[in-house]
């Protein structure tokens, strides 16, 4: 205790109070500059974006993004995810996405909408590998989510096994879950779809959804190309079975 009976150090029960203090002016400092911010708010749309596009977004220079980027992603304000040689990044969570929002209502920030370039006939519905993606894919994935049929079988959030429910849905589709388990290759994950830039169902449960779809002609493969259509029972099947 100093000549004023200050003491020099915290009492023990103000430590936390002042840790929580210290992360809360670092995740303020990290998404106060306007190029950090700016990136942000381009990701409250909930698709993912490039290093690159983030750069042009933010107005910096490609490696002054990098710094911007790892700073987010040392704050936990971003994830990155690792898409053959690409990298797209995303926001951590709904609580930043929570937040972010609360600041935009609180100065009345308008954001522009992503808006994708793919051609309409591919970004509809297509296959990506040997699953389903697009619109339809990713509308899929969600659908599997929203009604608890996926459940995280990493801390991540990127592999996903199947629910007892989710277990039960798929086998009404004809599919053998154990079978597709036994495959030499990872059971199902979220493959982020280039075109919507939010993930779809990919791994052998992606797999076996597409080729059930092709089997009962939900959908069809068009000549030469990666595009499919659904046919009139596959919108009515869809629509019934998973409200898409």
């Amino acid at each position: 205790m100093d000549v004023y009976g200050i003491s020099p150090t915290p009492s023990p029960s103000l430590l936390p109070a002042l840790s929580s203090e210290i992360a809360v002016s670092r995740i303020a400092a990290a998404i106060g500059e306007p190029a950090r911010v700016r990136m942000l708010y381009s990701l409250l749309d909930g698709h993912a974006r490039t290093s690159t596009e983030l750069a042009v977004v933010a107005g910096v220079s490609p490696s002054t993004a990098s710094v911007h980027l790892n700073r987010l992603k040392t704050e936990r304000l971003i994830k990155v995810m690792v898409q053959g040689k690409h990298h797209y990044y995303s926001l951590q969570g709904p609580q930043v996405a929570s937040t972010l929002e609360g600041l935009s209502v609180l100065v009345g920030g308008i954001r522009e909408k992503f808006v994708p370039h793919t051609p309409s006939e591919l970004r509809a519905a297509r296959t990506c590998y040997d699953h389903m993606a697009g619109t339809l894919g990713v509308q899929l994935h969600d659908c599997f989510r929203t009604r608890g049929w996926l459940a995280d079988a990493s801390n991540n959030g990127d592999t996903y096994e199947l629910t007892a429910e989710g277990a039960q849905t798929v086998s009404t589709l004809g599919i053998d879950v154990g079978a597709v388990h036994a495959l030499r290759r990872r059971f199902a994950y979220a493959c982020l779809d280039w075109s919507e830039r939010q993930p779809h169902i990919g791994g052998a449960l992606g797999a076996a959804l597409l080729k059930t779809a092709l089997k009962k002609k939900w959908v069809v493969q068009e000549l030469d190309s990666r595009a499919l259509s659904v046919t009139p029972v596959g919108r009515r099947e869809m629509r019934a079975r998973f409200g898409i």
